[in-house]
């Protein structure tokens, strides 16, 4: 495999350093890790990264090219990971921009199984108008408390309805009881009205009990699942999106650290490119002007690269979270596309009220155009 895998990173480095000697030492390190003139030379051919380029951004960064080879990741999402972002996450001062996706590389993962449009056929959702979905919370609810707000949204018309990710297998809220109630719920509701709202239970959880809680959704016939791929794992979510048989909605719990600043991962290459490639077929974020740092350009470069080609790779669809207030939905819908689905928990439930507030709410998606739309 005689193909390249080039990774952008951006560089800050202290006063006197040198840009170049830093990509070559990052591109040894993601490599061979072992010093230079210590192996055989055909073994470096074959296996070291190579620096393409070093240039000044200003401010004492620099944006370096490196080209690795294709057959250092074993074309395994986990190795794929370790190669661009091994051992240099442990230094300061390196940022990981963007991938230049080889097409070889792309045939070996399957990605979305269903994507943003597989996910508005199950939702029953008109084709060219916003999605809308809310969140099962606050944590410490009974489970006859949850599966009846599940069914006051399903009632209200809301496209999906998804366990807050700190949702587990509390005592108060048992896993398998739960998610039975909760999809009989939103079952019985959907029976009532016509409609196809999706449930989403939270998979995330121990490895080990994975198999299990997949059983209780295909008993309890649920079509969508929430998973958090920083807290399962990448490539767990990966074989999820092969195996499952339900759509995944990514979450980025404990992913802060890596998604800003000066060292870490672009947010678009993480929640977009990665979370894309290991499966998910919506990612959810924080929108603009909510309860995280992010802003508008954040999102709209992240849903630019949700539904960017990327080889055979469906398109995933953008969810779009994080304190949205249900007040000021109209005024976000024409600023995204149509695949987004705007994730309203917290000042939906403030509105008291839970089957008027969801209808109103699921009146503004379906009257107001979203950003592209004829």
């Amino acid at each position: 495999m005689n193909a390249l895998l080039r990774a952008r990173y951006r560089l800050t480095l202290a006063p006197g350093e040198d840009a170049g000697l830093r990509a070559r030492q990052l591109a040894r390190e993601q490599t061979v890790e072992i010093p230079e003139g210590v192996v055989a030379p055909e073994v470096e051919a074959r296996a070291l990264g190579r620096v393409e380029g070093v240039e000044p951004l200003g401010g004492g960064r620099f944006l370096a090219t490196v080209a690795f080879p294709l057959a250092a990741t074993g074309g395994e999402l986990t190795q794929l990971l370790n190669v661009l972002w091994g051992n240099v996450s442990l230094w300061s001062g390196v940022r990981l921009e963007s991938v230049a996706w080889p097409p070889e590389l792309l045939a070996r993962f399957g990605g979305p199984a269903r994507g943003a449009a597989g996910l508005r056929a199950l939702s029953g959702a008109e084709p060219g108008r916003a999605l809308l979905a809310t969140a099962l919370k606050p944590l410490g609810l009974s489970v006859r408390e949850l599966a009846r707000r599940a069914a006051e949204g399903a009632l209200g018309g809301v496209d999906l309805v998804k366990d807050d990710h700190g949702l587990a297998d509390q005592e108060w809220a048992p896993f398998r009881e739960r998610v039975l109630a909760c999809q009989e719920h939103v079952a019985r509701a959907n029976r009532a009205t016509g409609g196809a709202t999706l449930y989403a239970p939270n998979l995330t959880g121990p490895v080990d009990r994975l198999a299990e809680r997949l059983e209780t959704l295909a008993e309890a016939g649920c079509r969508a699942a929430l998973v958090a791929p920083m807290l399962l794992g990448l490539d767990a979510v990966r074989g999820l999106a092969e195996s499952a048989g339900v759509a995944l909605l990514a979450h980025p719990s404990f992913a802060g650290p890596l998604a800003g600043g000066d060292r870490g991962l672009a947010p678009e290459l993480l929640f977009g490119d990665l979370f894309r490639l290991a499966g998910a077929d919506a990612v959810i974020f924080p929108n603009a002007a909510g309860r995280f740092p992010y802003t508008l350009e954040d999102c709209l470069a992240l849903e630019a690269r949700l539904a960017a080609p990327m080889g055979a790779l469906r398109p995933a669809a953008l969810m779009l979270g994080g304190g949205i207030d249900a007040a000021k939905l109209e005024s976000w819908i024409p600023r995204y596309g149509p695949d987004t689905i705007y994730l309203i928990g917290g000042s939906l439930y403030a509105r008291g009220a839970v089957r008027e507030a969801v209808r109103e709410l699921a009146g503004v998606v379906r009257r107001v155009a979203p950003r592209g739309a004829a």
